[in-house]
């Protein structure tokens, strides 16, 4: 069974940085690319940053780049997901989910919800 569990999320400064994780198990992780989407408060999915497989080549969102850092490690069948410099723009429920090697993602985590404020 896939199994994507994200953790690391909580409330933030703006300027601030967290770090969020995604565990995942199930499938042989190094075999698919993985992304990271969010949903902000009253509002649809957005699309964050996605990483190929193997070492990967990485992808951002506009509103991200430059502050956000994707990365894997497949020894640990983790997902990760650095983010600097936070906004109050930000604050969303961040999902991680698994590339299903066609067009879509396939599998989703249950999200992590980070909130940017003072």
């Amino acid at each position: 069974e896939v199994q994507l569990v994200e953790s690391g999320g909580g409330l933030v400064q703006p300027g601030g940085s967290l770090r969020l994780s995604c565990a995942a198990s199930g499938f042989t992780f190094s075999n698919y690319a993985m992304g990271w989407v969010r949903q902000a408060p009253g509002k649809g999915l957005e699309w964050v940053s996605a990483i190929n497989s193997g070492r990967g080549s990485t992808s951002y969102a506009d509103s991200v780049k430059g502050r956000f850092t994707i990365s894997r490690d497949n020894a640990k069948n983790t997902l990760y997901l650095q983010m600097n410099s936070l906004e109050p723009e930000d604050t969303a429920v961040y999902y991680c989910a698994k590339w299903d090697g066609g067009d879509a993602y396939d599998y989703w985590g249950q999200g992590t919800q980070v909130t940017v404020s003072s």
